[in-house]
């Protein structure tokens, strides 16, 4: 079930450790979900050059290159992580008048929380989403109904095939609902985003934090996740494939945020929750949630993952995707 990111050639010398290479490093730590091996090699960076020089040192040494910021919704294998791990650490946000500047490596906790005390709305939603800004935004994230894509205006991208810096503007982005040009295509690094954001009442934006905060305490799991693992269902999709339960779903009014089904709600009607592989468990507080109880492996919830998918064609005829990326 783990698959390669990515593999990328080149011919130029980099001495390794003029930029701090180290071999054989362990990823636990580097995850939400507090499991995986070691990275053969490993990189941090916070600066452009810094960067340039990795992807060049991967190429010269025809070494894979696999890209990791704030570590959730990612899957480590157990084996660990083949080629070059670049670790983004470039975490600097600004905000003027209505423009933020984020880069990749910034927190979207810290986004959220900077942007909502200054009186400016749309991004409440993320208050608890653990990630970065720019896994955010390659993934399209977003919770409520609201997603990043909704106040992007530009995103610095690094290509790696060309080695060189461009801008992408919203429309170049191709976002869709979790989906973005960046996730399909594995040589633009996103590097920085620019969003656009408007003034709004303080008090509703308070009572906004306040709710997401709330809901999220009393629905999430406590212990490590990767967070949700599958996509949410497209109801058009749901009366194709069992038109009994797209009926069900509108009587129990479980149809919402722009037309989708919520695949924690399937995976508790078959009866899934609790259910556990090792120390891997599907969460009793929220169904689309695995969680780790104490040193499971990346197999254990590979296999939860399989059974779910498996058992949900089977009981609903609902096939359903991973949102969670398998490194490896």
């Amino acid at each position: 079930m783990f698959f390669a990111l990515e593999k990328i050639y080149l011919k130029i010398t980099i001495n390794m450790p003029e930029l701090n290479i180290k071999t054989n490093i362990p990823l636990i730590d580097h995850t939400t979900f507090k499991i995986g091996g070691p990275a053969e090699f490993f990189i941090e960076v916070k600066e452009k050059q810094d960067l340039i020089n990795a992807v060049k040192w991967a190429k010269v040494n025809n070494k894979k290159i696999t890209i990791l910021a704030g570590g959730s919704n990612v899957l480590i294998a157990d084996r660990g992580i083949k080629g070059l791990v670049i670790k983004l650490n470039n975490n600097k946000i600004s905000l003027k008048d209505n423009r933020v500047e984020c880069e990749a490596g910034a927190n979207l906790i810290n986004t959220s929380r900077l942007t909502s005390h200054n009186s400016f709305k749309g991004l409440e939603w993320a208050i608890g989403v653990p990630g970065t800004i720019g896994g955010a935004t390659r993934g399209n994230a977003g919770a409520y109904g609201c997603y990043i894509s909704e106040l992007i205006k530009t995103v610095e991208v690094f290509d790696k095939e060309k080695l060189d810096f461009v801008y992408f503007n919203k429309k170049e982005c191709k976002f869709s609902y979790k989906e973005s040009v960046f996730k399909k295509n594995p040589n633009l690094l996103i590097w920085k985003v620019i969003l656009m954001i408007k003034k709004g009442n303080i008090g509703e934006i308070k009572n906004n934090l306040n709710i997401y905060t709330q809901k999220r305490e009393e629905s999430q799991p406590r212990l490590p996740s990767a967070g949700c693992i599958f996509k949410n269902i497209n109801f058009k999709y749901l009366e194709q494939q069992n038109e009994k339960l797209a009926k069900t779903a509108l009587k129990k009014k479980i149809v919402k945020n722009k037309n989708k089904i919520g695949a924690a709600w399937l995976i508790d009607l078959a009866g899934l929750k609790g259910k556990k592989i090792g120390k891997a468990k599907i969460s009793l507080e929220h169904a689309n949630f695995i969680v780790n109880t104490g040193n499971a492996q990346a197999q254990d919830i590979a296999m939860l993952i399989y059974n779910i998918k498996k058992d949900i064609l089977a009981q609903f005829n609902i096939e359903l995707e991973e949102e969670i990326q398998y490194l490896s």
